[in-house]
């Protein structure tokens, strides 16, 4: 098979012929028709992610879309890597991909979309006409927040980003308003403040941490000795503006600031992860969900690893 393969941490993958894998007790092999290029890739690769790869060689990816022997076309996952043109997975790690949505899409959507839904429904426990603001909104994940935040019913949405062509586009996929991160301090707190209004976000879905979420934090402090009642369930999902910050023990006695994460420590149980994917294929496929993809060869993995379109999943085909 050819495959992208990781020689060393920090380095590009090279494109290269590996002997094909054989499937273990349980597993049968899968034609890989399309694999998509995320962050976390790239984060494992670099060995910045605490699941960066402890042996190598070895094939990156984790989820791609492909063919089972009866020719069935799924989304499916795999411990063994994806990025080549086969793999080898379990049949229950499998969800069928409809008629309605085409392989690229399909694999491109499987990781933003699971990963909106949860943190929207499992995580944050949205609730109609709550309102939601969206760190880090022009990104892939970001965009398909705003639109399931919609869809769940929130009454507002508020997407924050840096691009300002990918927050013009938000408005059209049902962000009611939108701030710009690339300003100063002082102009993103009054930003936010006035995004949020006299009565606060109900939910925030983080992104990026960093500076931009500490001075969000710090736009909860009140000074004044008011009992207040007000609950903000902030869910960290990314750390694309930075690993830390700092955070004053005042934002939490003054606000009702409550945070959670949403990743591979705290995922819900399988049956929650698969039946969100259905669900996200099902509104792809009708035209409620929507995500722009950049499709490339798999040849040509080292040339687009560093590569991220704004508001666009790249997509490796074989």
């Amino acid at each position: 098979m050819r495959a992208a393969v990781l020689h060393a941490l920090g380095q590009r993958p090279r494109y290269q012929e590996l002997p094909d894998p054989r499937p273990g007790p349980g597993e049968e092999s899968v034609r890989i028709t399309a694999c998509p290029l995320t962050n976390l890739d790239r984060a494992r690769a670099a060995g910045t992610h605490f699941a960066a790869p402890t042996e190598l060689p070895a094939v990156l990816g984790s989820l791609a879309a492909g063919r089972l022997p009866d020719g069935s076309r799924v989304l499916f996952r795999s411990t063994r890597g994806v990025m080549a043109d086969r793999a080898t997975t379990r049949h229950d790690w499998c969800v069928p991909i409809p008629d309605t949505v085409d392989d690229v899409t399909a694999a491109a959507v499987q990781n933003p979309g699971v990963s909106a839904w949860i943190s929207l429904t499992w995580r944050a426990a949205l609730h109609p006409n709550e309102s939601v603001l969206v760190l880090g909104a022009t990104g892939v994940t970001g965009r398909l927040a705003v639109q399931l935040a919609k869809h769940f019913g929130a009454g507002r949405v508020v997407a924050a980003g840096r691009d300002p062509r990918g927050l013009a586009e938000l408005r059209g996929l049902g962000a009611d308003a939108t701030v710009r991160l690339d300003v100063p301090d002082r102009d993103l707190d009054l930003a936010l403040r006035e995004a949020a209004g006299p009565d606060g976000f109900d939910v925030v879905l983080d992104y990026l941490w960093g500076r931009p979420t500490e001075v969000y934090l710090n736009t909860l402090v009140v000074n004044d000795m008011v009992l207040r009642h007000s609950r903000t369930r902030l869910v960290q999902i990314g750390q694309m503006a930075g690993p830390s910050l700092t955070l004053p023990a005042e934002v939490l006695r003054s606000s009702g600031l409550e945070i959670l994460g949403n990743g591979t420590g705290n995922a819900p149980p399988p049956e929650v992860l698969s039946g969100s994917l259905v669900r996200v294929l099902d509104l792809v496929g009708a035209g409620q969900l929507r995500i722009a993809t950049h499709p490339v060869p798999l040849a040509e993995v080292a040339e687009v690893w560093d590569l991220a379109p704004s508001g666009r999943r790249t997509v490796l085909v074989p």
